[in-house]
């Protein structure tokens, strides 16, 4: 058994992963936001209810905001911001007594996915979350690819590719470079765009109000949505150039739009450097269960029962 932990702003969740890819344990606490100590005890406070469940002490894998910077071994690009700076991984190890292994949020969600999820069996898969804001994760052949820099599977700050005149500079992004791609294809960007076409004085509606909208025969929404299905299309096109992956799979509040897996599959010919595109682009098995799970999934069934029998284990 393997306990996953879910590290979000708002919430932190944990589950216990069982042999059959059950969870017979789950249990949330909210996120002590700005408290780096009080995250965590949190933390712990969870680890230590799981163990009691099971019975004995399990692995940890954690997803969390941001990435550990290789150089520095500090937690950077976190939007919970009070965890940049900090040695979150071997601060942990020492409240929890034992090895913790992290993983940025978008890695654990294309793990589980490639793991037991819609993309098993496929070599290579790229997990994609669309939701506030926009990221990624590769699996190849049932690992995370992370990089020297950390930083793989972060496309939603590459350029929108193929912009149109009327897309160029694009809007401003946190990082502080206009046009990323994560303005363009993020639920907020859909919200934002919609709001920015309006005439006079715009209505605001979120993201999932402008899709019901364009269902509706909304003709504003309605073209809103057709100009974020080009650009996913455009954005998943250079995806494929590079990566070439068996499957890509669509996690957050976007991927609950279903016209999504029909509409862009025929857009990406257009923008592919090949002469079919046979990458399937698929929705999430797990749901929003994806990324506490590929947490738990840090660590292989087969390691998890070598810690049971109390060999130590490295990180």
């Amino acid at each position: 058994m393997r306990i996953g932990i879910d590290l979000g702003g708002t919430k932190i969740e944990a589950i216990v992963l069982d042999e059959a890819g059950t969870i017979p344990f789950r249990e949330r606490r909210t996120t002590p936001k700005g408290d780096y100590d009080g995250t965590i005890e949190a933390i712990a406070d969870l680890v230590a209810a799981a163990d009691r469940f099971v019975g004995r002490l399990c692995t940890v894998g954690i997803g969390m905001p941001g990435a550990v910077s290789p150089a520095t071994g500090l937690v950077k690009n976190a939007n919970s911001t009070w965890l940049n700076g900090r040695r979150l991984g071997p601060d942990l190890e020492t409240r929890l007594r034992r090895a913790v292994r992290l993983a940025n949020d978008a890695n654990c969600f294309a793990l589980s996915e490639a793991s037991d999820g819609a993309a098993a069996g496929r070599p290579v898969v790229f997990g994609v979350i669309i939701g506030t804001g926009c990221g990624g994760g590769v699996v190849i052949n049932g690992g995370v690819l992370t990089g020297p820099n950390a930083i793989a599977g972060e496309w939603g700050h590459n350029p929108l590719p193929w912009p149109e005149d009327h897309e160029r500079p694009g809007p401003p992004c946190y990082c502080g470079k206009r046009g990323c791609l994560e303005t363009f294809i993020s639920g907020t960007g859909l919200a934002a765009d919609y709001a920015a076409s309006q005439a006079g004085s715009p209505a605001r509606a979120d993201a999932a109000t402008v899709v019901t909208r364009a269902v509706g025969g909304d003709p504003i929404a309605r073209a809103a949505l057709d100009r974020y299905t080009t650009r996913l299309a455009r954005g998943l096109a250079t995806v494929v150039n590079v990566l070439d992956p068996g499957a890509i799979v669509l996690g957050g509040g976007m991927s609950n739009v279903s016209e999504l897996y029909h509409t862009v599959p025929t857009l990406l010919p257009r923008f592919v450097f090949s002469d079919r595109v046979d990458t399937a682009l698929l929705p999430p098995k797990h749901g929003d269960s994806s990324g506490v799970r590929g947490a738990a999934w840090l660590w292989s069934p087969e390691e998890a029962a070598v810690f049971a029998t109390g060999t130590a284990m490295r990180r």
